[in-house]
């Protein structure tokens, strides 16, 4: 059985994922991706996360519970910063259902994830936030982030990725 995490909000549970809440994952990716308009951009499968989560061990997703029914997410992984010499934890996506947000349980899991940072000697604790989402970027702020202005993520992925490890010979 999961080790289930008690959280100070009453019925509300968080437990690491395992390869039985792969279809659960993909849904709440869909949901996000729905809320981000971004439908279109979703490719992922119960195949790929399966190999990517489960059998690759590329990333790790925390489930929360209320009352024993899913609510929300968090997928993360370790980055690391050779500036301080450590791991950090990359949050790329934490997520809450709609109609169970303003309950705290965004704020349980971010906080969670705060304390798993630093149980696992991580130096820092990241994530990206699209500009319009204003919401999120004001609960950010509210738990202390500062937004990293001077930096430009950029991404190269899809066909461009793979036109350019074809140069490497």
């Amino acid at each position: 059985m999961d080790k289930v995490i008690d959280t100070k909000i009453e019925d509300f549970k968080l437990r690491f994922a395992n390869k039985n809440d792969v279809p659960l994952i993909l849904s709440f990716i869909k949901e996000l991706a729905a809320y981000e308009k971004m439908e279109d951009e979703v490719v992922a499968s119960e195949d790929i996360l399966m190999q990517s989560l489960f059998k690759r061990k590329a990333a790790e997703t925390i489930i929360g519970e209320y009352k024993g029914e899913p609510v929300g997410f968090v997928v993360f992984f370790h980055n690391f910063s050779t500036f301080l010499g450590k791991p950090g934890l990359y949050i790329e996506d934490i997520y809450v259902k709609p109609e169970m947000r303003g309950k705290g349980f965004g704020k349980t899991m971010f906080l969670f994830m705060a304390k798993l940072a630093v149980e696992r000697d991580c130096g820092r604790m990241d994530w990206s936030c699209l500009d319009w989402n204003e919401p999120s970027i004001d609960f950010y702020k509210s738990m202390g982030a500062v937004a990293m202005d001077e930096w430009t993520i950029y991404r190269i992925h899809g066909d461009t990725l793979k036109d350019l490890s074809n140069q490497f010979k």
